[in-house]
């Protein structure tokens, strides 16, 4: 079953659109929700799934026990809907966690439009079309939000423009829309927001371009600010002390909020981790410890006031940020009932603290790593003594690669320009949530420990904030990425972990990374990969009990509630820019499903050596450069789309200035216009550069590579 609308049409800044289609009855049916109370927002979910992590407490459980072990297998889709074409274009991606309440879904894409849906027929109640001005709204890591908030009868939007939005939850019509951040200096909200006590909260992106990073909280009412943090404290706050007294790197020092937070109303208590340090690669600018980077912050929820703090990783100049979101658990440790906190991070380690103070309740050790002088590295970090997530040394290398293999490749071997490093893991454990199960004190951990490197990095003569006259306005100052081509394996694991003796239950190889997890009381994990699989495993033991494939990556986490006596899960199958194809469709599953799985593959990239674009397009050829021999090299490219597809699509991965970035190499000078052509419209097999063939015309290639060679790499 598919609904399609038509959607844009010149539609003003934030439109909403009523589905003409939608019979009014139906409409109607969407039920107000109520102004939450904490009681509510801490109760495991089971017929209503209204914050993003499941409960206040971040903890992705839910008491349901319909679909269980034993028929799980026969679970099948009821219906697929597609969501208009939202968030299609190159540089988006779908990660958006959907919420359910009485009868209607809410979901947001990459393009941050927010839809209602009908949970009985798929049916679209109404659409809110953000319009996002990607001109001047400049973020990292693609297009995209990962969810929204509800309560007191509203549907809450962070943007990606950093505004802040609330929507009328019947209609979609906007009740108040602010200007919570400034999009100018590239601030942008991309979690979910969370409603709690009357308030919004939401955390800010923009470590990547000299953003100090903050968590602010708006009445839900009204739009009007309650209360501000900023991760990076300023002159005579705490943490002041820990960056330079001679310069003012603190005001552009990063920290920035990925994740919605996680709340215990007993303690009236908010947490939160944070992001990398600004500059991301050059700590020789920012000597010291740099907090709030890289740490797990505790505040009072209702004034924002610092309680405490513990830092996961000091000076941070591997962009070792936590963007996992906390999760909150009661446990035994040592005989004694404790209120715990977990936090992951990239570096992947596991931290569990108590979280009344922040201290360790499972030991962490200072542990002296290696030093770099040139970046001012930190003398120790904090390393967990429980069982690894992720492997945190390289053994063996190809032999181009021995010469920068030093201490073993392990985690915090540092990098600077001449002195390039190699270690594992590149990015261990990242946003996709994790989740906690009270009935076996099992974390479910999406997990990957591929080697990352560095070449560039420790310039102490470099530009303190952003370069006032540079084209963008990234403040990374230094090359980094993935080392897929070392030699070296890498893997993509879901780990189960005992929270309360920090010991590897079981852990599974898989073949394609998952993009979070949810658990439930009938012993199932499901978690969604990249390649488009929803998959169920038995929560004790991690066996996979059921698959289903969709057509695009389930780079999404999944939600399961109860509606009518009928348990149902439901998730965006969209991909995008870190994995998977990229589409639009939300699917929902039950036992009383009756749409089989699609073919394997399904949810999987165009092939590498797919069609160049189009529905008239040729056959696969077996030579990737074929198809150069019908392309006119000699006709007169573009400026101003090869500049736009570049900023769209290639900068996240490969640097503003071709240096390269958090997944891609730098590019080579002496690259051709040929070669780039050929290598983005074929992709690189094992490699994080997906073919654009399918996505792009000949015409566009040839624009955005003579961009590259006449405009970016002269600047290498």
């Amino acid at each position: 079953m598919l609904h399609s609308t038509l959607r844009r049409g010149g539609l003003a800044l934030g439109a909403t659109v009523a589905v003409a289609a939608t019979p009014s009855a139906l409409a109607q049916r969407i039920q107000k929700a109520r102004a939450f109370t904490a009681l509510e927002l801490v109760q495991h979910p089971a017929e209503n799934w209204i914050t993003n992590g499941g409960n206040v407490l971040n903890q992705r459980y839910s008491s349901l026990t319909q679909i269980n072990r034993d028929n799980v297998a026969q679970v099948k889709a009821v219906w697929r809907t597609s969501l208009n074409g939202s968030g299609l274009g190159q540089g988006y991606s779908q990660q958006a966690q959907a919420l359910f309440y009485e009868g209607t879904l809410y979901v947001v894409t990459g393009d941050n439009d927010v839809f209602a849906v009908d949970v009985e027929t798929g049916q679209i109640l109404w659409t809110y079309e953000a319009n996002v001005d990607f001109e001047n709204a400049v973020i990292c890591c693609g297009r995209l939000s990962r969810g929204v908030g509800l309560g007191d009868g509203k549907v809450y939007l962070g943007r990606l423009d950093a505004r802040l939005v609330a929507l009328d939850q019947l209609t979609g019509k906007v009740v108040w829309d602010i200007a919570a951040g400034d999009p100018g200096v590239s601030e942008g909200i991309t979690a979910a927001p969370l409603y709690y006590d009357g308030k919004v909260i939401v955390g800010f992106t923009g470590g990547e371009y000299a953003v100090r990073g903050r968590i602010s909280v708006y009445d839900a009412r009204s739009g009007e600010l309650v209360w501000n943090f900023y991760t990076v404290p300023g002159p005579g706050e705490i943490g002041h002390s820990t960056w330079p007294q001679d310069n003012e790197a603190w005001k552009y020092g990063g920290a920035p909020v990925w994740q919605t937070p996680s709340v215990d109303p007993e303690l009236g208590m908010i947490y939160f981790s944070t992001g990398n340090a600004g500059p991301d690669l050059n700590g020789a600018i920012r000597e010291g410890d740099n907090l709030f980077t890289a740490s797990l912050v505790a505040l009072d929820v209702s004034t924002g006031e610092y309680r405490w703090h513990f830092q996961l990783v000091r000076h941070d100049i591997w962009d070792f940020d936590a963007p996992n979101p906390t999760i909150l658990f009661d446990g035994d440790f040592d005989g004694m009932r404790r209120k715990a906190i977990t936090a992951v991070s990239k570096a992947g380690y596991l931290y569990i603290l108590d979280r009344t103070s922040g201290v360790p309740l499972t030991p962490v050790v200072e542990t002296p790593v290696p030093q770099d002088a040139i970046q001012k590295t930190a003398a120790t970090q904090p390393i967990p003594q429980g069982d690894p997530v992720v492997r945190h040394e390289i053994d063996v290398v190809g032999e181009d690669f021995e010469g920068i293999l030093r201490n073993q490749g392990r985690t915090f071997t540092p990098f600077s320009t001449g002195n390039p490093a190699i270690w594992r893991p590149f990015s261990g454990v990242t946003w996709h949530p994790s989740s906690y199960n009270p009935a076996n004190d099992l974390m479910y951990i999406c997990a990957g420990d591929g080697p990352g490197r560095g070449t560039v990095g420790g310039d102490p003569n470099a530009t303190i904030g952003p370069e006032p006259d540079a084209d963008n306005r990234r403040y990374v100052q230094g090359t980094f990425g993935s080392a897929r081509d070392i030699g070296t394996d890498s893997r993509n694991t879901l780990v189960a972990m005992n929270v309360t003796n920090h010991k590897v239950a079981w852990r599974r190889l898989l073949d394609s990374r998952c993009a979070g997890t949810i658990n439930t009381a009938g012993g199932l994990i499901f978690a969604g990969r990249f390649n488009g699989e929803l998959t169920a495993l038995d929560s004790d033991t991690g066996q996979r009990l059921w698959s289903f494939q969709t057509d695009g990556g389930f780079t999404t986490t999944a939600t399961t509630f109860e509606h009518e006596g009928v348990q149902y899960l439901a998730g965006i199958a969209g991909g995008g820019v870190t994995g998977g194809r990229l589409n639009d469709g939300l699917w929902l599953f039950s036992l009383n499903g009756t749409i089989e799985s699609l073919p394997p593959g399904s949810g999987d990239p165009p092939p590498a050596n797919g069609p160049s674009g189009g529905a008239d397009a040729d056959a696969p050829h077996s030579d990737p450069r074929a198809f150069l021999a019908d392309f006119d090299l000699r006709r007169t490219p573009s400026p101003s789309r090869g500049a736009e597809i570049y900023a769209t699509v290639c900068q996240t991965c490969h640097g503003p200035r071709g240096e390269g970035g958090q997944l891609g190499k730098p590019l080579e000078r002496g690259l051709t216009i040929e070669d780039i052509m050929t290598t983005a419209r074929s992709g690189v097999a094992g490699t994080a550069m997906p073919p654009f063939g399918n996505a792009y015309t000949p015409e566009e290639l040839h624009d955005v590579a003579s961009h590259i060679v006449n405009r970016i790499l002269p600047q290498r």
